[in-house]
């Protein structure tokens, strides 16, 4: 029978995990399309191509995809001419929304198990939903291809010199030259009506390996984040030690991106156009806020900045990366703007919390110095994982050209690297020391364990854990229990034994040694006959006999005459 139950246990319900999988990836797909098509369309993107290309690619972009863009740019009687630009970027907002939905359902899916979860089962679901994700991804890589077209004359190029069609230019004080040709003002002429087509394609190879590791690292990263999703049996070592301080950690860097939408949601009031900042922050807010960290943190960025595409970099990042190879850190920044530093003061103060989360649910089961060395330890090594991440993820690289007859009429581009090997040190270092001080606070409160699952933080020398052994948990009592007050500790009659072999028992009031008297068990009442029920009848139809008849009274002797 045990057998049997056992292989129940760890029989896969394929069904369901289908299901699970399917309503998983398509809520989190929705999200992602959602997500993108508003913020283009708040970014007036849609003005000048089709929207639901767009949006496709720029999902695959948020899921790890990858997206080339080719431009043609031909004008009439021009030769020689094209255009060049790649772009590296990837949209955290369309990222986070895909991120938060997918987990969600995952995990809930994760709860049918019960309170532990077979491997099998567990790698037969996180399974399911990589595999439905990357099928789904190939189908926004054959969607996500468009060619938007720009048309010269609705760009202005006909109110330049000699873009209104006559030729002529005229110069003062010599009067009308005529036609020159060579003259860039001739070329203008030409260029009204031409047409520039840019085109993008979804790289359908590189989309889907993206895809693949992206879903299956939000698995992991919700899988080691949630504190009430079952494990294996032989995982529960991990949700004791990794999950506090990854939860944590994932915790603050959610609150810190709401920090940053609020501050859009500032910002774009009494702006003279706040479509375009709300479209911004919803595409690119996570993308500024998890750049902003590690440079709190002082991880040094390398980057460089050249031509139009400078004036979308914050002041006074464009001041320092423009023309420039100096290193982006905190300190130079600070050098041009003294309010940067509280850069830095909200970044150690998130971490602080971060380790402050991390005491609160870690169990004590130690001492102060073992407590504190635990909690700083397992948010150090968390940390020094999660800033290499971060600063991978919010690198930026544009570069865009245009070239005819070899002069570069346009040049432009922006690229942001962080230093990994550093921001793996200076993770390590700053959550150490968060956890370190996070649990002495806690520590000091009495916080510290309050939020682990299944234990119960005790100072040192107080009273043992509660162990919960049902839905009903049973106080102490107030005084010991008294069989002349609580009928359930009366002994029947017939099973009393004599008065003086009962042991003794504390008297409630004054603690002295007293016996437990017997009490006699109520008289039982004999049942009282109901008319027509229990008696036998007279016959039928007839109801119960009459009583008996009094019994006759003795004669009496004859009265005596006086």
């Amino acid at each position: 029978m045990s057998a049997s139950g056992s292989v129940e246990r760890t029989r896969v319900p394929w069904a369901d995990v289908v299901l699970s999988a399917v309503a998983a990836v398509s809520w989190a797909l929705i999200g992602m399309a959602g997500t993108a098509a508003l913020g283009l369309h708040l970014l007036e993107a849609d003005a000048a191509g089709s929207l639901g290309p767009m949006t496709a690619a720029v999902v695959a972009l948020g899921a790890g995809g990858s997206v080339t863009p080719s431009g043609d740019v031909s004008a009439f009687g021009l030769t020689g001419a094209e255009a060049t630009t790649a772009i590296e970027i990837t949209p955290l907002g369309v990222s986070l929304v895909g991120a938060l939905l997918l987990s969600w359902f995952f995990l809930r899916s994760l709860r049918a198990a019960g309170v532990a979860i077979s491997p099998s089962e567990l790698l037969a679901r996180a399974g399911a939903v990589v595999a439905l994700f990357v099928a789904m991804l190939g189908g926004l890589a054959w969607a996500g291809h468009d060619v938007i077209t720009f048309d010269g004359g609705a760009l202005g190029l006909d109110d330049l010199p000699g873009g209104g069609g006559g030729g002529g230019v005229e110069i003062p004080g010599l009067g009308d030259v005529g036609d020159i040709g060579g003259l860039l003002p001739d070329r203008i002429g030409d260029l009204v009506d031409a047409e520039a087509a840019v085109g993008f394609t979804v790289d359908t190879a590189a989309t889907l390996l993206g895809g693949l590791c992206w879903s299956a690292g939000v698995l992991l990263i919700a899988l080691l984040a949630s504190r009430r999703a079952p494990l294996p049996a032989d995982w529960a070592a991990l949700g004791h030690v990794v999950r506090p301080a990854v939860s944590a950690l994932v915790g603050v860097l959610l609150m810190a991106v709401l920090a940053g939408w609020a501050a859009a949601v500032y910002a774009l009031i009494g702006d003279d156009n706040p479509k375009r900042i709300a479209g911004a922050a919803l595409l690119g807010a996570p993308n500024g806020v998890w750049l902003g960290i590690p440079i709190g943190l002082f991880v040094p960025w390398d980057g460089e900045a050249s031509g139009p595409l400078a004036q979308f970099l914050p002041d006074p990042v464009d001041d320092l990366l423009v023309d420039s190879d100096r290193a982006l850190t905190l300190g130079r920044l600070a050098e041009l703007d003294g309010r940067v530093w509280l850069l830095g003061v909200a970044a150690a103060m998130a971490m602080l919390l971060a380790g402050v989360l991390t005491a609160v649910r870690t169990p004590v089961e130690t001492g102060t110095l073992g407590f504190v060395g635990r909690c700083a330890v397992r948010l150090g090594v968390v940390t020094a994982l999660a800033l290499p991440l971060m600063a991978w993820l919010t690198e930026v690289s544009v570069d865009a050209s245009l070239a005819v007859f070899g002069i570069d009429a346009f040049d432009a581009g922006i690229e942001l690297h962080g230093r990994l090997g550093m921001a793996l040190l200076v993770g390590a270092l700053w959550g150490a020391a968060a956890g370190g001080a996070g649990a002495l606070l806690a520590r000091a409160t009495g916080a510290a364990g309050r939020g682990a699952p299944g234990a119960v933080a005790r100072s040192e020398g107080g009273p043992p854990p509660r162990v919960a052994t049902g839905p009903y948990a049973p106080g102490t009592p107030y005084r010991p229990p008294n069989p002349d007050t609580n009928p359930y500790l009366q002994v029947p009659e017939d099973l009393r034994e004599p008065e003086d072999t009962r042991p003794p028992t504390t008297d409630d009031v004054y603690g002295a040694p007293t016996m437990i008297k017997p009490v006699a068990p109520p008289p039982r009442r004999s049942p009282r006959p109901r008319p027509g029920r229990g008696l036998p009848k007279s016959g039928p139809g007839e109801g119960p006999p009459p009583p008996p008849p009094p019994p006759p009274a003795a004669p009496r002797g004859p009265k005596g005459r006086g």
